[in-house]
């Protein structure tokens, strides 16, 4: 028995496609903490020795890993970043095609 399923292209935006209010606010907050997680990888930091090297809770660096986001803003993420000697650029383009949809 072969049940066909029927597949949606996404907006590139998960939180979008779900109907989160702030979906781009959070789609940065989660590409922010992907890259602090593969920074803390591949320098092999425990959360104690980021903890130690950027003077933030290693709790923090906890929730982080754990995806818990909700306590992070934008320019905190972006300062854990700074701390570990990463350097954050944010492009903005125009919107090409057909108009997002605005809460």
């Amino acid at each position: 028995m072969t049940e066909k399923l029927e597949t949606i292209k996404g907006s590139g935006n998960v939180f979008r496609d779900f109907g989160y209010q702030n979906a781009d606010v959070e789609q940065l907050k989660s590409q922010l903490a992907a890259e602090i997680i593969r920074v803390l990888d591949k320098q092999k930091l425990s959360v104690r020795k980021a903890a130690e090297k950027t003077g933030f809770d290693h709790a923090d660096f906890s929730r982080i890993r754990n995806a818990d986001l909700g306590r992070f803003t934008i320019d905190r993420l972006v300062t854990v970043l700074n701390r570990l000697n990463q350097h954050v650029e944010i492009k903005v383009t125009p919107f090409r095609g057909r108009r997002l949809k605005t809460a």
